[in-house]
C-alpha cells in the first residue's frame, strides 16, 4: 500500500512579513514561500492521492477556523485557506493568488498549530498516516505562552504529528547564522517556538536560510522493491534428470534507470464554458482547467479514380505491413507475423560458468537485479547459500538464460555471488549481457606505432608522442588525481565525488524548471543549481595546484590557439600561413573579376577572398547565379542538376560566412520564380523539389546568420 501523508503548512501573512531584512531584495514572505512552494509543487508533481496538503494562513485580515466559530478565544486572524486533501494544479494556482501580505499582526502562532493539529486529526481519524505540520514565520507577531507550549507539544505527541518550525532570520548555531540587532519580542517568540519543538518527540527547528539553501539539493525519489521474478532457478532440466538442481528464488530490481518527466501535447482552452462535459472530464485528468488534451487521428487513403476526389479511405483493420525485397514490397499479415515471433516460456536456468578474470565490465548492459531465496523456504535458502559460496570459492560467475514471463524477450544474465562477508547479506547480483548482434567491433590504428602503406613499422613519427610528452602527460595525470584531493574535518582524504552525491543534471534541471512553471508561469527560470554543475569541471584549487604540470604539458605538446573565425561585414579574416609567405603573390594570382563556368567554385571563393568592397561581392554573386541558370537551362533532363546544386550550396555557405545572407535569399527567390515558371528551358520543377528543397538549400534564416531578415516561419512558407 502506498504511504499516506497529511501535511499542513502554516504561513505567517502578517504585516511584518512584507518587509525586507538582512540585505535581501525580497520580502520575508517571498523568501519563505520559496521553500513552501517548492515543497508543495513537489507533492503536486508526484500526483499521489494519498499525499494530502492543507494550508493555514496566520495573521490574516479575516478569521476562518473552527475554533473561532465555536467561540473559543485566542484564534483570531487565523484562516484555513486550503482544507486537507489532494492538491491539483488548479488549486495550486488559486492558493498562490490568496497568499498575499495582510495588515494584521495579532495572530498567535501556537493557536495556528492547534488549528492545524485538529485539521489533521479530523482528516486522518485513526488511520495510518504520516502527519506533519510546517510553520513558517519571522516571529514578529506576539505569541501567547501563558499555558506553556509543553501542553500543545503533548497533544502533538499523542497524535504522532511531526512539527517543523522554520523561521525567517532565526538563529541557528549549528548552521552558523545569527541575526544582529534582533528585537526582544522576536527573541522571546523564537525561544518559545524552540521550547515547543524541543518538547515534541518529532520536532525540527531551523532557519529559513538553511532551508532555502538546501532546496538546490535534488531529492531522490524513494522506490519500493519490485519483484520481477518468482520461480525456480535451475541447473539442468529437472523434468529429465534427477541430478538437476532447482532452487526457488525471487528476483528484485537493484538499480533502475531514471528518466526525466515526459511532456504531453495540450491546447489552451480559450472559452471554458464552450466545452462539453466529456471534455471537462478530460481536463480534470490533465490536472487543471486551462488545458485540454490533444487527440490524434490518422486517415489512410489510396488512389481510386472511382472514389470522390480520386481518393478512397481505407480502414486501419484492412492494412498490412509490407517489407521491401529489392524493388518489390512483400506484404505480411498479422497471422504471418505471429509465425515469425519467438515463443518463450517463463524460466530462469543456468547455462554456463566463467572465471572472474575472463569477464570485462564494459560488457554490462541494462539494470542490475538482486536474487534471493524464496521467503520462509529453508530448503531454498540453504540451496542458494551453498550455490553462492561455491561460486565465490571457485571465483566464478554463472551465466543464466532469463525469461521474466511467457512470451517475453530472452535475456542472458551474468550472476555474481555475494557471500555476505562484508555486508552479511547473501544474494546473487545479476546484470544483462549483450548478444552477438549487440557488440560492435571497431578497429583503430595503434597508438604506439605507425604502419606505413609499404608495411614498415615506425616508432618515431610526428603523430607519435615523444618521451618528453609522455613524461609531461604522466605528471599531469598524477597532479590531477582526485582520490586524495578532498579531505574531511580531521584532514583525512575522502572521496571527492561520492556516488550518492553525483546527480543527473538533465533530470533534476527539468524537474526544477517544471516546479517553477507550475507555481508561476510568468516567472523566469533561474540558473541550474551549483550542486548539479559541481562535477562538470575540475576543482579550481586542483587546477591551481597543477598549474606547473599543465604549463609543461602545453609546451611539450606544442598546443597553439586556433584563430577564431572573424564575424565582420565584407570579408572573412584570412588566416596567414605560419611561414608568413603570401602564397597568392608567389603564384602570380591577380584579383579575379571574371568567373569561368569550368572552374566556378574555386574562382568564386577566390573572388570573395580578394574583394575590397561590397560591389565586388555583388558582381561575383551575379556571375555565379548566371552560371547556375545556364547549367539548368542547358541540362538534358537532370544531367547538370548535381553541378548546379553544388554551386548553389557553395554560394550559400560562402555568403553566410561573409555575412551577406540577403544576397543569397534574393538570388534564390528569383531562381524559384524562373524554375517554376518554365523560363529555364521548360519544366524544371524537379531541380527545385529534389535538389534544392531536399538538399536543404532554402533561404538563410536568422538562426543561421544574424544578418538575415528571414524568420523560420518565412523560410517554411517559402519552400511550401
Amino acid at each position: 500500500m502506498a504511504d499516506k501523508e497529511a501535511t499542513v503548512y502554516i504561513v505567517d501573512l502578517g504585516e511584518s512579513m512584507a518587509d525586507c531584512h538582512n540585505g535581501r531584495d525580497e520580502s520575508d514572505l517571498d523568501f519563505g514561500m520559496r521553500y513552501v512552494w517548492d515543497k508543495i509543487s513537489t507533492t503536486v508533481a508526484a500526483s499521489r492521492k494519498t499525499w494530502t496538503i492543507g494550508f493555514v494562513g496566520l495573521n490574516t485580515d479575516e478569521t476562518n477556523n473552527s475554533h473561532d466559530e465555536e467561540g473559543l478565544g485566542g484564534y483570531h486572524n487565523i484562516s484555513v485557506l486550503q482544507e486537507i486533501g489532494p492538491m491539483t494544479m488548479t488549486e495550486l494556482r488559486e492558493l498562490r493568488s490568496r497568499v498575499q501580505p495582510c495588515r494584521a499582526h495579532s495572530g498567535d502562532a501556537i493557536s495556528a498549530v492547534v488549528v492545524a493539529m485538529d485539521m489533521i486529526n479530523e482528516f486522518t481519524k485513526k488511520l495510518k498516516f504520516k502527519r506533519r505540520i510546517i510553520l513558517v514565520t519571522n516571529g514578529e507577531s506576539p505569541i501567547d505562552d501563558d499555558g506553556g507550549p509543553e501542553e500543545v507539544a503533548e497533544k502533538l505527541n499523542e497524535s504522532n504529528i511531526e512539527l517543523v518550525v522554520i523561521g525567517v532570520d532565526f538563529d541557528d548555531p549549528d548552521y552558523g547564522f545569527k541575526e544582529e540587532d534582533k528585537s526582544s519580542s522576536k527573541r522571546n517568540n523564537e525561544n518559545t517556538l524552540r521550547r515547543l519543538v524541543e518538547a515534541c518527540k518529532d520536532g525540527v527547528f531551523g532557519t529559513m536560510q538553511q532551508a532555502v539553501e538546501e532546496l538546490s539539493i535534488p531529492r531522490i525519489k524513494p522506490v519500493r522493491p519490485f519483484k520481477a521474478y518468482d520461480g525456480p532457478l535451475t541447473l539442468g532440466d529437472p523434468s529429465k534428470y534427477e541430478s538437476a538442481i532447482s532452487i526457488h528464488v525471487e528476483r528484485y530490481f537493484k538499480t533502475k534507470r531514471a528518466a526525466p518527466p515526459s511532456a504531453t501535447t495540450v491546447v489552451i482552452n480559450p472559452e471554458r464554458s464552450a466545452f462539453t462535459q466529456t471534455q471537462r472530464d478530460e481536463d480534470v485528468e490533465m490536472g487543471g482547467t486551462e488545458f485540454s488534451n490533444v487527440k490524434h487521428m490518422r486517415t489512410y487513403r489510396v488512389n481510386d479514380p472511382d472514389a470522390p476526389g480520386g481518393k478512397l479511405d481505407v480502414p486501419f483493420e484492412e492494412l498490412a505491413k509490407g517489407y521491401q525485397y529489392g524493388r518489390t514490397v512483400v506484404p505480411f499479415s498479422e497471422s504471418d507475423m505471429s509465425i515469425t515471433k519467438y515463443e518463450t516460456q517463463k524460466g530462469f536456468s543456468i547455462i554456463g560458468f566463467i572465471p572472474f578474470d575472463s569477464y570485462t565490465p564494459f560488457l554490462n548492459m541494462g539494470e542490475t537485479g538482486l536474487i534471493v531465496a524464496q521467503k520462509m523456504n529453508e530448503e531454498a535458502e540453504l540451496g542458494l547459500s551453498a550455490f553462492i559460496h561455491a561460486l565465490h570459492e571457485l571465483e566464478s560467475y554463472a551465466v543464466a538464460r532469463y525469461v521474466q514471463k511467457d512470451h517475453a524477450q530472452v535475456q542472458i544474465l551474468l550472476l555474481k555471488p555475494n557471500p555476505g562477508v562484508e555486508d552479511e547479506f547473501e544474494c546473487l547480483y545479476d546484470i544483462p549481457l549483450p548478444f552477438a548482434e549487440d557488440v560492435r567491433s571497431y578497429q583503430f590504428p595503434p597508438l604506439d606505432k605507425v604502419l606505413t602503406v609499404t608495411g614498415n613499422v615506425l616508432k618515431e613519427h610526428r603523430l607519435l608522442p615523444n618521451d618528453d610528452l609522455k613524461e609531461a602527460m604522466s605528471d599531469f595525470v598524477d597532479a590531477m588525481e582526485l582520490s586524495g584531493f578532498d579531505v574531511d574535518e580531521d584532514g583525512n582524504p575522502v572521496d571527492y565525488a561520492p556516488v550518492d552525491e553525483v546527480y543527473n543534471p538533465i533530470i533534476h534541471r527539468i524537474s526544477q524548471a517544471i516546479r517553477v512553471r507550475a507555481v508561476d508561469p510568468e516567472a523566469p527560470i533561474g540558473p541550474p543549481a551549483e550542486i548539479l554543475l559541481r562535477f562538470s569541471k575540475p576543482p579550481e584549487k586542483l587546477i591551481k595546484k597543477a598549474k606547473q604540470e599543465i604549463d609543461i604539458l602545453i609546451d611539450a605538446a606544442e598546443v597553439k590557439k586556433v584563430p577564431e573565425k572573424a564575424k565582420g561585414r565584407g570579408k572573412k579574416e584570412v588566416v596567414k600561413p605560419l611561414s608568413g609567405l603570401d602564397i597568392d603573390s608567389l603564384l602570380g594570382e591577380s584579383k579575379r573579376t571574371v568567373i569561368s563556368p569550368e572552374n566556378a567554385i574555386p574562382e568564386f571563393k577566390q573572388a570573395l577572398a580578394t574583394a575590397e568592397d561590397d560591389e565586388t561581392i555583388e558582381k561575383a554573386v551575379k556571375q555565379m547565379g548566371d552560371i547556375v541558370r545556364k547549367l539548368i537551362t542547358d541540362s538534358f533532363s537532370d544531367l547538370f542538376y548535381n553541378r548546379a546544386a553544388e554551386n548553389i550550396r557553395v554560394l550559400r555557405e560562402e555568403l553566410i560566412g561573409y555575412d551577406f545572407p540577403n544576397l543569397y535569399n534574393k538570388f534564390l527567390t528569383a531562381l524559384k520564380k524562373s524554375l517554376l515558371s518554365g523560363e529555364l528551358g521548360g519544366d524544371r520543377r524537379e531541380m527545385w523539389f529534389k535538389y534544392i528543397i531536399a538538399g536543404k538549400l532554402g533561404l538563410v534564416t536568422k538562426m543561421e546568420s544574424e544578418m538575415s531578415d528571414i524568420t523560420e516561419a518565412d523560410a517554411k512558407a517559402f519552400v511550401r
